[in-house]
């Protein structure tokens, strides 16, 4: 492991603003978690590959009472494509650009993912993570924002941030990736390709399933599969940066190494979530370095633990975690990280 200048566990909590940047972070961890291995690469697309079709196969054949298990199994093999795609966002995947966009537009064509958008938009958050009014992922919002809206939008806010976060994942798909203007002028090609390759393979794949299936086959077979994919999505998202004890800062305070080190979550899921997922909750080296291919990221993991073990927020999946979220974390609050809803609205009655 390459030595560094600063003592990673020996540094006190105030000095971590003050003194620690990334590179010091980047020197700790094994130069092996950077390597890309293609044979571990194709693998794991593979795998994906097999597991859907095996979810898709168990759709084909099973009896009825059977189809609940099964869409769960095929929305989180799903989602392992998108993992897929996620490393070739981040260049992660090959070596040569050209593949990585091949094989993240095919990975996300069944989920009608815009590759291009969301790779875009993906990585401003993780130049911008836990900024406040900058970063695009489960940014709470600023308690004067929420009160200049009407009911309907406070209503929808609080749904989200509260038991209907699961569906946070497919406003945040609709809401952003088609739209060629949030988007520079010079991304805009790359834009308007992958939205259209989505509309194109949509037009083709959704008439065909229901032509051969019926309607029941079209909700069978896709939709209620891509519902546990987004329900997964919006999981994953939400907790990689949404505890209590973790806060968003504002512009002028932020700080990339406490954003990245301390501002992620690591979280635990069953180990038939992390295989199907390619474990990419182990998020905490993943926001250090993109460039950690996902079968790196517990490698990197465990180097951090050693060096930085104190810095780590680490939690397991569990319904009373999702419970503690959606009770507490929804606007923002720049002393205590978040403040509720019944907070805020009991302070404007009283007023």
């Amino acid at each position: 492991m390459t030595a560094t200048t600063i003592l990673p566990d020996d540094l006190p909590p105030s000095l971590l603003v003050s003194r620690l940047r990334l590179k010091d972070i980047l020197k700790t961890l094994p130069q092996e978690c950077f390597q890309k291995d293609m044979r571990k690469a194709w693998l794991s697309a593979l795998m994906s590959l097999l597991m859907v079709s095996l979810g898709y196969l168990g759709l084909t054949i099973a009896p009825w009472f059977l189809l609940p298990i099964l869409w769960i199994f095929t929305g989180t093999a799903l989602t392992g494509f998108f993992v897929v795609g996620h490393d070739c966002g981040h260049r992660s995947f090959a070596k040569r650009q050209w593949v990585n966009d091949l094989v993240g537009h095919l990975v996300m064509l069944p989920l009608i993912y815009p590759f291009h958008s969301w790779r875009i938009l993906h990585n401003h958050h993780h130049k911008h993570t836990n900024k406040m009014d900058v970063d695009n992922a489960w940014q709470p919002f600023r308690p004067e924002f929420y009160a200049r809206l009407g009911w309907m939008g406070q209503w929808g806010y609080q749904a989200l941030r509260g038991r209907l976060w699961w569906v946070g994942s497919i406003a945040h798909w609709a809401g952003l990736h088609f739209n060629p203007a949030n988007f520079e002028a010079k991304d805009r090609a790359k834009v308007w390709l992958s939205v259209g390759a989505v509309l194109v393979f949509a037009a083709i794949a959704f008439p065909s399933l229901i032509a051969t299936t019926g309607i029941w086959g079209f909700v069978k077979f896709w939709l209620l599969p891509w519902l546990v994919f987004h329900f997964w999505m919006s999981t994953f998202t939400l907790v990689h940066h949404t505890v209590p004890e973790i806060d968003f800062q504002e512009p002028e305070q932020w700080d990339a190494a406490k954003a990245q080190l301390s501002g992620t979550v690591h979280c635990e899921y069953p180990a038939w979530v992390e295989f199907l997922c390619h474990h990419i909750n182990v998020h905490v080296p993943h926001h250090l370095s993109t460039a950690i291919p996902s079968y790196n990221l517990r490698m990197a993991h465990r180097s951090l633990q050693e060096n930085w073990g104190s810095y780590l927020y680490e939690r397991e999946f569990s319904w009373a975690l999702m419970k503690e979220i959606t009770d507490y974390c929804h606007l923002y609050h720049p002393e205590r990280n978040y403040q509720t809803f019944q907070e805020f609205h009991q302070k404007g009655a009283a007023r």
